[in-house]
């Protein structure tokens, strides 16, 4: 198996137009000292989503913001999303408030680590001290910086947060610009923090809706799809041994189970219905999301007999309309009666299914319109037998 770069065939989403509502949105400026956003951070009232975006600074660019806070320079400031009372949600800053935070836990994480620990913060809200302790995961922070110039040593290279002797105290006390949003308005949900996502992250790389929607609605749900996401069927199914660090495989998911469970009352666009989907489980029943991976675990048993790379179209893609077709369609009735029975299917009947000439024109182009999603879910139930 490999990783690929561009094995994903679905990008709707990102060209995709839609209507903005209008909000009622405050911002008020903060300016809370390091040692207060790290207690933050460690007790849960500031979040850090894990899946938000990888840890991706290296020790040298790290080690520069440190130096910039150390000699009193002003660094970006921090957006934050009050989601309630004492609980706020990273915008835009993980970077920085990351690099922060394992300075003074004086661990840097290791980089062919940084996929797994993305994983381990997000199920715990931070990394635990084992996790943290351990030279598998994590090397010594200590400052790496370059001379200023020729034969004058950086007095801070080498430094970690122990060794900064009187630089300490004024380190704890440096304070940095933070500004909380809160939505007041509308009541009925907190859509606004998605377009301020989607407009202010300045992280060099714009975020992916889906690494979007799972710093917003990160639930028990999110768990069960990232755990499932490491599933080793599922990875030979992706043809891709890793998970995607842009999420794409984690958003083929969640648009599997949007279409089994919702796929009859979906309404354009595609990002307002999983943003809809996904805020609409963040407190599902334990039991129910433990049935809906049992449910997929058992999709993936019966599709065995499939040949490699069934489900890549003829452009070497993964094909994401078509599996998510086959998987609503071969789950419908074991959803409806709350069975695990999903439906068994044919190597035949998959290729019957790509060669379907209504499927196939309804997966050409305005594949996130109304009439098209029904069509690929009507003609997947007909081939397929479902």
């Amino acid at each position: 198996m490999t990783q690929k770069n561009d094995w994903y065939d679905e990008d709707t989403e990102l060209n995709e137009e839609y209507s903005i509502k209008e909000y009622d949105v405050t911002a008020s400026p903060n300016d809370f000292n390091l040692k207060t956003l790290f207690d933050f951070i460690e007790s849960g009232a500031l979040v850090i989503p894990g899946f938000q975006r990888n840890y991706v600074w290296d020790l040298a660019r790290a080690s520069k913001l440190i130096e910039s806070i150390l000699l009193g320079l002003p660094i970006p400031q921090i957006f934050l999303y009050e989601e309630s009372r004492n609980k706020f949600l990273v915008i835009d800053g993980q970077q920085r408030l990351m690099t922060i935070y394992y300075f003074i836990k004086q661990r840097f994480p290791k980089k062919e680590k940084r996929v797994e620990l993305r994983r381990i913060f997000g199920e715990h809200g931070k990394i635990p001290d084992e996790i943290l302790e351990d030279d598998v995961y994590f090397k010594k922070f200590n400052l790496s910086l370059s001379d200023p110039i020729p034969k004058q040593k950086n007095r801070y290279n080498g430094l970690n947060y122990a060794t900064l002797g009187e630089h300490k105290l004024s380190f704890d006390m440096r304070t940095v610009r933070n500004v909380i949003v809160k939505q007041n308005l509308p009541e009925e949900d907190n859509s606004s923090v998605f377009e301020i996502f989607n407009r202010l992250n300045s992280g060099g790389i714009n975020l992916t809706p889906q690494e979007i929607r799972a710093s917003l609605y990160h639930s028990k749900f999110y768990n069960m799809l990232f755990r499932i996401n490491n599933n080793k069927q599922w990875r030979e199914l992706l043809d891709a041994e890793e998970a995607d660090l842009h999420m794409r495989d984690v958003e083929i998911l969640l648009r599997s189970f949007a279409m089994l469970i919702d796929g009859d009352q979906y309404k354009p666009s595609m990002v307002k219905f999983l943003n809809a989907f996904s805020n609409k489980n963040k407190n599902l029943k334990e039991s129910h999301i433990d049935y809906l991976e049992n449910l997929f675990n058992n999709f993936l048993e019966n599709s065995q007999g499939l040949t490699g790379r069934a489900f890549f179209g003829s452009s070497g893609r993964f094909a994401t309309l078509f599996f998510e077709a086959v998987f609503a369609a071969c789950c419908r009735d074991a959803f409806k009666n709350k069975t695990l029975d999903t439906l068994k299917f044919k190597p035949e009947s998959i290729t019957r299914l790509f060669q379907d000439k209504e499927f196939g024109d309804a997966s050409q182009t305005d594949t996130a319109s109304k009439s098209n999603v029904e069509t690929r879910l009507k003609r997947a139930r007909i081939v397929l037998g479902a």
